[in-house]
């Protein structure tokens, strides 16, 4: 009699620790594109690095993330200062529209520009990146706090590396901003546009499932670094390849701090399956 008992109420247990099991992964769910894949490379390198321990996976991560970032980006810099520029004139081509900009300045452009690079400047972007953090700090959002405080932080710790390895003279004009003239590569503040306000894109897009939101974050997303990168060009401080290079760091940099929090979360999952078990 026991046994009938158990063996009918066991479809009915099993049903409701589903149900709870649906709840409480909807209610710590974040945003899809943070969501690791069983079998993916996330996953594997959580399980290399710290199984069950998250705050080990989210560090060693970002570490190995920025020294692979910074590397790149260093060989990537002297091959186009000492290679590339050299070839068939696109040195004095890289020069001539920073010059072709700097003849063709307007009151209206210059208050322009300044827009743009204060939206990426040491302002703007430390108070953005404190409203994000106490949204997330008080809704108890722990990665998403990290996702956005440290894709700042990564682009910013590669940048200043880089410009520290490679040294590269900005552009041969009268510069509207007081900055180290030989840390014009790579563009920081295009970087930073893509790192932070590419990142949050991301999260919101991933998030909410609309198409018309979509097609706007994406828009959004690619005019923003543009501006910002015209804007430095156009002030003098960058030349167009910089911004390039710029480009290139900020999307390196979201797509780490992605990885980052993927391999966090998988190692959280494992951490709270066993203490669950």
């Amino acid at each position: 009699m026991a046994m009938d008992v158990e063996t009918q109420a066991g479809p009915a247990v099993h049903t409701r620790a589903r149900t709870f099991d649906s709840a409480v992964e909807k209610q710590h769910s974040g945003p899809p594109v943070i969501e690791p894949d069983l079998d993916g490379p996330a996953a594997w390198f959580s399980r290399r690095v710290g199984p069950t321990n998250p705050v080990r996976v989210f560090v060693v991560g970002l570490l190995v993330g920025w020294a692979l970032l910074v590397t790149a980006m260093v060989f990537l810099g002297l091959t186009l200062i000492h290679v590339v520029l050299p070839l068939g004139g696109l040195a004095e081509a890289d020069a001539d529209l920073s010059e072709w900009l700097a003849d063709n300045r307007s009151p209206g452009q210059e208050d322009a520009s300044w827009v743009g690079s204060t939206l990426a400047g040491g302002h703007v972007i430390p108070a953005v990146i404190g409203l994000c953090l106490a949204f997330f700090l008080l809704t108890k959002r722990w990665l998403l706090a990290a996702f956005v405080v440290f894709a700042v932080a990564l682009e910013s710790a590669s940048y200043r590396a880089t410009s520290l390895v490679v040294e590269r003279e900005r552009p041969d004009v009268e510069r509207l901003e007081s900055l180290p003239v030989d840390a014009s590569y790579p563009s920081g503040h295009t970087a930073a546009s893509i790192a932070l306000y590419g990142g949050l894109l991301i999260l919101l897009a991933s998030r909410i499932q609309s198409t018309a939101f979509r097609v706007v974050a994406v828009l959004v997303g690619v005019a923003l670094p543009l501006f910002v990168g015209w804007s430095r060009m156009y002030r003098g401080m960058h030349h167009v390849t910089d911004v390039g290079a710029g480009i290139l760091m900020g999307l390196a940099a979201v797509a780490i701090i992605v990885f980052v929090a993927r391999a966090t979360r998988s190692a959280a999952r494992r951490r709270d399956a066993g203490a669950s078990a």
